[in-house]
């Protein structure tokens, strides 16, 4: 069994004694004997489907993510973005200065690099109302694949299932999908090909099929390319604000690709 597929097939991921009194339950990860005929598991209570998370483009390919219970969260934090007020949790991949910090602001609770440093890592992360979890995949370094140098991080709050791509650099693999499970928002890397090609973006993106897909480390590639690769079954629309909120009910019921203001 590989390693994506052992996550994959997850359910209970027990939390130190002194944070929990019982296994938590993931809302997002695959059940199922075998990828990728995969059933997910959904326990949303109608309380968390209430529950408003807020979503922030602060730059490059750094969203701040706060939860109801007054977590914040900085995604591939450099510390050029969305550093004040301090993050409770940041997550880092290190294919480029942009996407980590090796000084992090020491007041910084966790901090949760992408990448180990003999191979892939693994988080599972419980903090008040979050938990964060990662998905290893390879990157490209000095012209040779590095295994595990990049991570999918997914954010599991308020009935949400939240995913960032980091800096990926490969199409993923039936397996990659299984460990991922469900993703109700996804952050996908739009450059046109310093990370992944348009083709592999909206290839994933349409699998996926998350409610609502956020665009990040965007230089020229046209909104409207993407919009057309990933088909008629998105819609495109564009915010005048950084920010928005969402809950697990405010899902869009047609999948939508949000264009936050700075993006």
């Amino acid at each position: 069994m590989t390693p994506f597929l052992a996550a994959g097939l997850l359910f209970f991921l027990a939390l130190p004694a002194a944070a929990q009194d019982a296994p938590v339950p993931s809302q997002c990860l695959a059940i199922a004997n075998a990828v990728p005929n995969v059933v997910y598991a959904n326990f949303t209570s109608v309380q968390a489907q209430e529950e408003t998370v807020t979503i922030t483009y602060a730059g490059h390919s750094t969203y701040l993510i706060d939860t109801p219970a007054g977590v914040r969260i900085a995604t591939d934090f450099s510390g050029a973005y969305g550093g004040d007020p301090v993050p409770d949790i940041v997550t880092m991949n290190r294919a480029h200065g942009t996407h980590f910090t090796l000084n992090p602001d020491p007041r910084i609770a966790h901090v949760l690099p992408g990448w180990g440093e003999e191979g892939p890592v693994s988080h599972a992360v419980v903090v008040e109302d979050v938990y964060v979890r990662n998905v290893p995949t390879d990157i490209m370094r000095w012209g040779a694949a590095e295994e595990g140098g990049n991570s999918i991080f997914i954010f599991e709050v308020a009935g949400l299932c939240i995913g960032h791509l980091g800096h990926l650099h490969h199409a993923l693999a039936p397996e990659h999908y299984g460990a991922i499970g469900r993703l109700d928002v996804v952050m996908v890397p739009l450059d046109g090909g310093m990370t992944l090609s348009l083709n592999d973006v909206s290839a994933i993106t349409a699998r996926l099929q998350s409610s609502i897909v956020l665009p990040m480390h965007r230089f020229s590639t046209p909104i409207s390319t993407f919009a057309a690769m990933i088909g008629e079954t998105f819609e495109v629309e564009y915010r005048d604000s950084p920010s928005f909120e969402v809950s697990r009910r405010s899902l869009p019921r047609r999948p939508t690709v949000l264009i936050l203001d700075g993006v």
